[in-house]
């Protein structure tokens, strides 16, 4: 087992059954949508500061381990914080981040153990998951006509964002490296609107390089 994958696999302590899957964003065409109009209504749905409790469920060869949180997201000062604790109730561990980095302040013992930076591998999926929801700074933009997809350089690989579907959501975020390999996935699902804010009510984070599965369920919303 890789490293990080291990670490987050000590993380989620309960073993369960593997979250149902979310269902897909009914397909539209897409042909007739502005890619910039569609951007500038993203940015006005948006939610820029929002709690969620939620359930995640972390799949690592066939096997599925249940945790329950609360993050805290602040995008326009790119922080966040998060508290996990098993099904239990028993805090696993507290961490607060910004844009480069992460601050663990509890981290169970036990998960201390497995070496490695801990809070810095839950720190980086919680940044792909929740920062950068819309692309920034000069893209390519690629029509399909089902999505519009929109692709910029970062990290010396290529950052994609994929809208689809009647009310233009972003349905997924990926990041290619240099041999244009997928390395890391994001997806959103069934999103909804709460207070003129667009939440997606299922997000689903695959690493492709170290083999694991993240389901977060949000459970509450409050933008």
């Amino acid at each position: 087992m890789s490293r990080p994958a291990a670490l987050l696999l000590a993380v989620l302590l309960l073993a369960g059954c593997a979250a149902a899957p979310f269902r897909e964003t009914p397909p539209v065409c897409m042909a007739a949508v502005d890619p910039q109009q569609l951007l500038a209504r993203s940015r006005q749905e948006l939610p820029e500061h929002f709690q969620l409790l939620h359930s995640v469920v972390f799949d690592y060869r066939w096997r599925a381990f249940t945790a329950i949180g609360m993050v805290d997201v602040d995008r326009p000062a790119r922080r966040f914080r998060l508290v996990c604790m098993n099904p239990m109730g028993v805090k696993l561990f507290e961490l607060s981040g910004d844009a480069q980095a992460t601050t663990a302040h509890f981290v169970m013992p036990a998960l201390l153990e497995q070496g490695g930076d801990f809070a810095g591998t839950v720190g980086a999926d919680i940044r792909r998951i929740y920062f950068d929801p819309l692309p920034a700074g000069e893209t390519e933009v690629v029509r399909r006509r089902q999505a519009i997809i929109f692709r910029q350089p970062a990290d010396g690989g290529t950052l994609e964002y994929v809208f689809a579907g009647a009310a233009g959501d972003l349905v997924e975020k990926r990041w290619l490296d240099a041999d244009a390999t997928p390395v890391w996935t994001v997806s959103y699902y069934e999103h909804r609107t709460v207070e003129g804010k667009r939440f997606p009510q299922g997000i689903v984070m695959v690493n492709h390089r170290h083999g694991y599965r993240l389901t977060v369920r949000p459970k509450e919303s409050a933008s």
